[in-house]
């Protein structure tokens, strides 16, 4: 008989998107989420292709238009705070969205499909040829066919099957930090506006009349790094943002005012395999890549293509869990090995390259506009 009750540990992208296709295939999931309820806030993400084609299957693409953000162009700085490029950011095939508005849509797509189990999460993981015995914080022991961790990069998952973070993670050298500010903080509702100065890169983004500012800089791993001491966190951010200009001052004191803003290092999870039996990972858990900005959208079309495999391959999750792990790794290996180029041209180390980068930002924009523009052969004018 092929397996059917799955638990998902994780109810971001990955882990609610993984239960609606399940669902779909015959399967009985449970997601269970750590939180007390759907995150809220959370920073812009852009689901692109190939996660457009799977929400347009689960038929949730109208309602991710409905709640995109507001950014329609960016408006790139440079280090003294003067506009170097303003460029339309909008696409037919792209919709960008909160996060959290996109937990809720998928979340309620699944809601009728799955069950559902907020403020909990796995202590103890125990499989054998047949199954998977989980014990939880709260609620009492159950056995699963298959267990999924979609959550994250920290996860829990992740770290009882197949081991500590450390042997998975690579250290960017670099920290991402967000604070939501007032309505009243934007210049334009309609724009996302970024910063660069050597090693740092601030950026204020409009999302839906609650704008969120972007801290995202260079630095070294701090001994004894706690990710939960929020003093630390501030005390880092004032640091690196010390003598940028523009609005710098202004948006790291709203990031120091702030009770619990986010903070987090940069980093990458690469794994050599993720499956260890009855247990697989999904997401950011598998393998995150910073920077890209479209984890959400990996997230969303690994959880289609693992949905699919297991369905392909009813009563053999061992031959799914390959199929699922070859067909995905061809869209994130590519990410893993260009990261170090997206980071160096996202946030420069030095004014010289910053400088260089802005100068063919300026020059690609001119080509393509005057492209775009141009009357094409045959075409009245």
């Amino acid at each position: 008989m092929p397996s059917r009750s799955v638990l998902i540990l994780g109810a971001g992208i990955a882990g609610p998107a993984l239960a609606y296709w399940l669902a779909r295939h015959g399967y009985r999931p449970t997601v269970v989420e750590q939180a007390r309820e759907l995150r809220s806030g959370g920073s812009a993400v852009v689901v692109k292709e190939p996660a457009t084609a799977v929400a347009e299957r689960m038929g949730i693409l109208g309602q991710l238009r409905e709640v995109a953000t507001s950014a329609g162009s960016l408006a790139l700085l440079d280090a003294s705070g003067r506009q170097v490029l303003h460029v339309p950011t909008t696409s037919e095939r792209s919709v960008e969205v909160t996060r959290a508005d996109l937990s809720a849509v998928l979340h309620q797509a699944a809601a009728n499909e799955a069950e559902f189990v907020f403020d909990d999460t796995v202590t103890d993981i125990r499989q054998d040829t047949a199954g998977v015995d989980v014990t939880f914080r709260r609620c009492p022991p159950r056995r699963f066919d298959l267990l999924i961790g979609a959550d994250g990069v920290h996860s829990t998952v992740r770290r009882l099957v197949f081991g500590p973070a450390e042997r998975f993670t690579t250290d960017l050298g670099m920290y991402g930090a967000t604070v939501p500010l007032e309505p009243s903080a934007l210049d334009d509702p309609a724009a996302m506006v970024m910063l660069t100065a050597p090693g740092r890169m601030l950026t204020v983004h409009p999302s839906r009349g609650n704008p969120l500012a972007m801290f995202t800089f260079r630095g070294r791993r701090v001994p004894g790094y706690d990710r939960r001491d929020t003093a630390l966190h501030k005390r880092m951010v004032t640091e690196a943002y010390a003598g940028v200009g523009w609005r710098a001052a202004e948006l790291v004191q709203a990031y120091q005012n702030h009770p619990a803003p986010f903070f987090d290092p940069l980093s990458n999870i690469r794994m050599d395999t993720w499956s260890r039996g009855r247990v697989a990972l999904l997401g950011d858990a598998a393998s995150a890549v910073a920077l890209f900005g479209d984890g959400s959208s990996m997230a969303m079309a690994g959880a289609h293509t693992l949905a699919q495999a297991l369905a392909s391959h009813p009563g053999d999750h061992a031959r799914a869990l390959q199929v699922y792990e070859a067909r995905h790794r061809r869209q994130v290996d590519p990410r893993h090995r260009r990261v170090g180029l997206i980071a160096a041209l996202l946030v420069p180390r030095t004014r010289q390259v910053l400088g260089a980068r802005n100068a063919v930002a300026r020059a690609v924009h001119q080509v393509t506009h005057a492209w775009a523009t141009a009357p094409r052969a045959g075409a009245r004018v």
